[in-house]
């Protein structure tokens, strides 16, 4: 499967209609971003389970400055709704092959309530009282 192209229309419904996607920011102007995307590509072709889709930070900038990318490329994972990385630079293929199958393996359940007690934590401050 190719990659998709994401917008600021169609991402919504392309991160919540599937489970795990890897989503590459990018711009053409990016020499590092032009060297990534053969690597990138190849995942694709190897895990056609998982959507790959690209954000062309020029054209997409509403979505670029709404995941405060600062660096490009920025590579980033979201799994049920759930960021679960995000990392600036061209990854070697290896160490995206390593990336993909770390984020494969993530308890989903537990990270959603690691996610909940942080939030919990520095909510404390600002909950209403009761009582």
């Amino acid at each position: 499967m190719s990659t998709v192209e994401l917008t600021k229309e169609n991402f919504d419904q392309v991160v919540s209609e599937n489970d795990f996607v890897l989503i590459d920011f990018w711009a053409s102007w990016c020499g590092p971003c032009r060297q990534f995307a053969p690597v990138y590509e190849g995942a694709a072709e190897r895990h056609p389970d998982l959507v790959f889709a690209k954000v062309d930070t020029e054209a997409q900038q509403e979505l670029a400055a709404a995941f405060e990318i600062q660096s490009i490329p920025t590579l980033m994972i979201v799994r049920e709704n759930v960021a679960v990385f995000a990392q600036p630079g061209a990854l070697p293929e290896a160490v995206l092959e390593d990336v993909i199958g770390q984020a494969r393996g993530l308890d989903m359940d537990e990270v959603r309530a690691s996610i909940k007690a942080a939030e919990a934590a520095a909510g404390n401050g600002e909950a209403p009282q009761q009582g």
